[in-house]
Formats: structure tokens, C-alpha cells, sequence
């Protein structure tokens, strides 16, 4: 009996085959969006310029701490978080010029003219090293619904339109009149130590 020679089967396709089905897998395959904050890194600072000598105030400052079990602590006292955007509004506008809430000033803001506005409100964010995503974003989605709405309020009484519809120059005005910062610190071990 003669021994049948093997043919030799044409691989030169293959690669096309396989580089077609990892397209379609590309194409075809969803990604999951993570959720997170739109928001800006702070310039980097000037070497040139001297270090600003403004001391902030005590009650500049309302400090927001989450331990590692998602417990708020707001100002030294426990809160529920669907309590907080407005204990925020209250800290950002301070209405009643309450001595325990930020200091005011006169300033001068175009289209406002002189106001009696809060002198830079200082909003203080420290969450423990165990604290989940799920809150630490809850949280700072509350302090920052806190100073839409206050902005939002504020373009509506004066041009009658929501700040996102506002020209530019109008909504650097009503910047100035709410000009809260979160300063968030980096996550330490605040509370519930086992």
C-alpha cells in the first residue's frame, strides 16, 4: 500500500478571518460608563507669586465628613444626607447673616450693582479611606446641587432665565454673587474604628 501524501491547507486567509471577527466583537460589544464628577483639576499654582496671607475664618468653613460605614458628620453633628443640600444653601447664602455661618461683604457685581454677599464660603469635604463611591459621589452631588440651585434661583429672580441659559458675562456675575469652593482633602481614617 502507498502512503497518501498530505495536502497542505491554505492558512493565507486565516488572519483575515480572525482580524474580521475581532471588528465585529469591537464594534458589537457595549462598555460599561463609569459613573463619576465633571469636574476641573485647579490650575497649577505660580511659583512667582507669594503665598496669599488671608487667614479663613472658622465659620468660612462648613466641614462635611463621611466615616468608613457612609455616616455623614456635618459641622460636628450627624446628618442624613437628603438634609444636607439644604444645611448647604444655608451655609453658601447665609439669608439671616447668621454669626455662625460666613462672614458678608459688600461687593460690586455687574448687573447686581452693590450686594451684601458671603464672603468666600469655604465648603470642606473629608471622607475615610473605607467610605463607598456610591456616597462619597451622593454627597458631593448634593453640595453641588446646593450652589446650582442657589444659582438658579438667583438668575431666575434677576434675568428670569436658569443660569445655564444665561450669557457668559451674566453667568460670571452670578458666579461672583455664590462663589462657594469645595475643597475636598484626601481620604484619611475619620471614624469608626473597629
Amino acid at each position: 500500500m502507498a502512503k497518501r501524501e498530505l495536502t497542505p491547507i491554505n492558512a493565507g486567509s486565516m488572519a483575515d478571518i480572525a482580524f474580521l471577527l475581532l471588528i465585529f466583537f469591537l464594534v458589537t460589544t457595549t462598555m460599561d460608563v463609569d459613573t463619576g464628577l465633571m469636574r476641573g483639576l485647579p490650575p497649577i499654582p505660580d511659583r512667582d507669586l507669594p503665598e496669599p496671607e488671608d487667614k479663613v475664618r472658622e465659620r468660612n468653613v462648613f466641614v462635611v465628613k463621611i466615616n468608613k460605614f457612609d455616616q455623614l458628620l456635618v459641622e460636628n453633628k450627624p446628618m442624613d444626607i437628603h438634609d444636607l443640600r439644604e444645611s448647604a444653601k444655608e451655609f453658601i447664602a447665609n439669608p439671616e447673616d447668621k454669626d455662625n455661618l460666613p462672614q458678608k461683604d459688600f461687593k460690586e457685581i455687574e448687573f447686581f450693582g452693590r450686594v451684601y454677599v458671603p464672603k468666600n464660603p469655604i465648603i470642606s469635604l473629608q471622607n475615610d479611606r473605607g467610605t463607598s463611591y456610591g456616597t462619597y459621589l451622593m454627597v458631593s452631588n448634593e453640595i453641588l446641587a446646593a450652589k446650582n440651585e442657589l444659582r438658579d434661583d438667583r438668575s431666575l429672580q434677576r434675568f428670569g432665565r436658569k443660569y445655564e441659559d444665561l450669557e457668559e458675562d451674566e453667568q460670571a456675575a452670578v458666579k461672583k454673587y455664590y462663589t462657594a469652593v469645595l475643597s475636598e482633602a484626601e481620604p484619611k481614617n475619620i471614624g469608626g474604628a473597629e
